[in-house]
């Protein structure tokens, strides 16, 4: 009579904070001995208890039968305590969950409605298979339950069901079917979303259910069942095409007039993602218009949740409607300076698609100020994202890839863009030297009008000493120095003070770069050198003779910080151009006119312009007359070729068949050679098709791949032929186009004329795709359930067996008995009359 309650546990643990441990552990004893009493009301107490000190971390799975005595109890506080505790402990593993089955069927046969509702509860969170199976039949009898409270809940509970036991699925779904006419609109919109559920799993058992639905669309006033049943139909309409048209009319009046943002952005996800647009014809664009004007609203509320599935919204409308959504780009641009980060990224991915010739320039200039803030005390950006690398990453490889997309299609500016890669170089705060790296060399090689500007930044960039000490930091993109000193090299005919190039790749600070960059030093002083001799030629002179000596010395002295590098590759090219420097020296002191080596050294380095190869280039490179890519190299083994002919046989026999078919021109009667050769040939090329080290020489891929593109749905945008309104003539200035280096192509290149033309694609700044975190085992059984198929008679739900009485069990087992015994005695009299018969045929003979 004096036991704690639960209050009095509580207000203990807070009156106990220092010695907490040592009070919860004398109550947990008080609670073993309380739980073992006979008075309820004092066992339902010390589970009450037990189950707040499970949600502190105490285990309370050594209770659990307490639970299910507490479970039986008829009172209804008992058994909400008891529940409450089975729903927070009870696993699928848990041993006395086969005593709760006739416990669970005795509540749902109460005629209390809150007793029900509590079974009905607990039963949703410790299903199992062996529950659901029993259960089933019970549950689904109670669909037509008098209280709309009661069969609204049996159909929620049942989703938990159709999880543990498929089978059920299809025996209960015409009642549940004819749950969709319930009078109580509770209980229909409890079916709707069960049903939904069920859709996301195996979407074409429920086609059936589209005229009921649609009928529920049009009538019902209910917008999270609206919600709902357009979910449904996003399922449905792959299946099934022709909902589209008739879905169209009405939620394109949900999306005019309905007040209610998560059915407007239902509606118009839906319509976005379902092949709406497009079905709709020349009323498609109108209707994306709306969309976009709708989803303006979402980018201006407050809410953030709203404003980010606007944003994602968008996102999907962007490869249908560019510029529709570019109409809202102040509003798209003003997301990119959010707080939050989850709206910024996504306001990003809109941001990438959208660019532009006209407005690269801007977006590039908002994006950089995420990297380096003019003033970080007054920046909208939380400073922890702001410092954040792997934010700043993203930012610098999305700007390089607008920029960079589609070869440069929307720059007009080259010099600027190099401007930009420059400032990032110096202000990125994260490692991005590879990348930038690649773009400064690529921008250089194919932009001919850029080049000299290039060369100057990356002169500049040479001759920085405060960027030379940041090398071992490792936010430092040290790198960009392999591409300035590639760059200086190889054009440098736009250098303006050579020496000075040549005394920056050779300073001691050269020493403590990345061997990569090393390398291209080394090979950088060597052509710049050639270069520069080529240009004092014309003007030789003894005093120049003297004054080339000495700068050559002195460079030959100064590659000994190369030579000396632990890295083989710098090892070998500084001797390389050390001994080159050497032989130099030489020709030079034994003639007092121009020595040949130095006319002839440019033509080392400066024999061709180095231009970009083509895409196309490797696909093109023609086939040597004479050579026969399907010839061995070295005659085969004799019992390699055996082996490959008697397991490829089979799979050879079709390729060798088409072969035969495409070479009907030749002679009818082929030697044996020729057909073994070609067998041969066959069961290689078969071999040979999941070698990943082989490649193929043939167009057969190629052919087969077109095909496949042209089967793709794409929707193409025609851009062109919308008009476009009359505008005053305004004087422009004229834009000067950039010249572009000419790809190289190979020497006798295939003509195109067999490939087909490319389409254009529109860029996507992609992502790793991401799966459904959510699908878990239990899904698979229903995915295989089929509910297009009638029932069939035996298809019925298992009923419990009685247990037999102690007088059934005592006459079976001595039916069981006797027929045992005739057995064995049947078995014996086969055995002595074949021993009989062997007995006689032994003394016959």
């Amino acid at each position: 009579m004096f036991e704690k309650s639960l209050t009095d546990l509580i207000r203990g643990i807070r009156a106990n904070k220092k010695n907490e441990q040592k009070y919860i552990a004398v109550c947990l004893q008080e609670i073993r001995n309380e739980v073992k009493s006979n008075d309820l009301d004092i066992k339902s107490t010390a589970v009450a208890k037990l189950t707040y000190l499970q949600m502190l971390g105490y285990d309370m799975s050594w209770a659990s039968f307490y639970m299910v005595e507490v479970m039986s109890s008829p009172k209804f506080l008992h058994k909400r305590t008891g529940y409450l505790a089975a729903t927070l402990s009870f696993q699928q593993d848990t041993d006395v969950l086969m005593l709760t089955t006739n416990l669970i069927k005795k509540d749902l046969a109460s005629p209390a409605p809150v007793d029900i509702g509590i079974a009905l509860n607990g039963l949703s969170h410790i299903v199992t298979p062996d529950l659901a199976r029993d259960l089933s039949p019970d549950l689904v009898s109670m669909l037509n339950h008098s209280r709309p409270y009661i069969r609204k809940k049996v159909v929620l509970v049942l989703y938990k069901v159709f999880l543990k036991y498929p089978e059920a699925l299809r025996i209960s779904f015409p009642r549940l079917k004819e749950k969709l006419e319930d009078p109580d609109p509770s209980v229909v919109s409890a079916v709707i979303s069960v049903i939904c559920e069920l859709a996301r799993k195996n979407p074409k058992n429920y086609l059936s259910l589209a005229p009921q639905l649609f009928k529920l669309l049009t009538t019902s006033s209910n917008n999270w069942m609206l919600i709902k049943i357009i979910k449904l139909f996003a399922s449905l309409t792959p299946l099934e095409p022709r909902l589209i048209k008739k879905l169209l009319p009405p939620l394109t009046s949900l999306i005019q007039t309905t007040p209610a943002m998560s059915l407007l952005y239902e509606c118009i996800y839906t319509v976005i993602t379902g092949g709406f647009l497009e079905a709709a014809g020349e009323a498609g664009h109108a209707l994306a218009a709306t969309c976009t004007n709708k989803l303006r609203k979402f980018l201006e509320d407050p809410d953030q949740n709203l404003k980010y599935v606007g944003l994602l919204a968008m996102s999907k409308l962007l490869a249908t409607h560019p510029r529709l959504v570019a109409e809202h780009k102040d509003l798209i641009l003003e997301c990119i300076d959010d707080e939050d980060i989850s709206i910024r990224l996504r306001a990003l991915d809109l941001v990438v698609g959208m660019v532009h010739r006209k407005n690269i320039v801007e977006i590039v200039k908002r994006l950089i100020t995420h990297i380096m803030p003019d003033q970080p005390e007054q920046s909208l950006h939380d400073p922890s994202t702001i410092f954040d690398p792997v934010y700043r990453t993203d930012i610098i490889h999305r700007i390089i890839f607008m920029c960079s997309q589609n070869h440069y299609h929307h720059l007009n500016d080259f010099e600027w863009y190099i401007s930009v890669l420059m400032g990032i170089t110096y202000k990125a705060g994260v490692n991005v030297g590879d990348v930038l790296t690649n773009q400064l060399m690529d921008v250089s090689v194919r932009v001919k009008s850029v080049r000299e500007y290039a060369v100057q930044q990356m002169y500049h960039l040479l001759q920085d000493k405060k960027f030379l000490e940041t090398a071992k930091r490792r936010d430092s993109n040290i790198e960009v120095l392999s591409a300035a000193a590639w760059i200086c090299g190889e054009y440098c005919n736009y250098l303006q003070d050579i020496p000075s190039t040549l005394e920056c790749l050779l300073a001691p600070q050269a020493a403590h770069l990345p061997v990569k960059v090393q390398t291209i030093y080394v090979h950088s002083v060597i052509k710049i050198f050639a270069y520069w001799t080529s240009q004092l030629t014309s003007q030789w002179n003894t005093e120049l003779q003297h004054e080339f000596v000495k700068v050559t010395q002195v460079m030959c002295d100064k590659m000994d910080m190369f030579t000396h590098s632990t890295d083989l590759e710098v090892q070998e090219r500084a001797y390389d151009v050390k001994s080159l420097f050497t032989i130099i020296l030489d020709a030079v002191n034994a003639q007092d006119g121009v020595p040949a080596v130095l006319e002839g050294l440019p033509e080392l380095f400066f024999m061709y312009e180095l231009n970009p190869v083509a895409p196309k280039a490797q696909s093109k490179v023609p086939i040597p007359e004479g050579l026969d890519l399907d010839a061995w190299i070295n005659d085969p083994l004799p019992d390699l070729v055996d082996d490959m002919d008697s397991d490829d046989s089979k799979e050879s026999a079709q390729p060798s068949y088409q072969h035969k078919k495409k070479k009907k021109h030749s002679k009818k009667d082929a030697s044996d050679d020729e057909d073994t050769k070609e067998r041969r040939r066959a069961a290689r090329r078969e071999a040979r098709k999941n070698d990943p080290f082989y490649i193929p020489s043939s167009d057969k891929k190629l052919v087969e791949f077109d095909s496949d593109i042209d089967s793709i749905p794409v929707v193409e945008l025609r851009l062109d032929d919308i008009k476009k309104p009359k505008k005053s003539k305004k004087t422009k200035k004229p834009v000067v186009q950039p010249i572009y280096a000419e790809e190289e192509m190979p020497e006798n290149a295939a003509l195109s004329d067999e490939e087909k033309p490319a389409k254009k694609k529109g860029s996507v700044y992609t992502k790793k795709s991401t799966r459904d975190i959510f699908e878990s085992a239990e899904d698979a059984g229903l995915n295989n359930v089929d509910l297009s198929t009638p029932l069939g008679e035996d298809e019925k739900f298992e009923q419990p067996k009685a247990y037999l009485s102690p007088e059934e069990v005592r006459i079976k087992e001595e039916a069981r008995y006797r027929a045992e015994r005739k057995e064995l005695r049947a078995l014996q009299v086969v055995v002595y009359s074949t021993y009989d018969c062997q007995q006689s045929l032994t003394m016959c003979l």
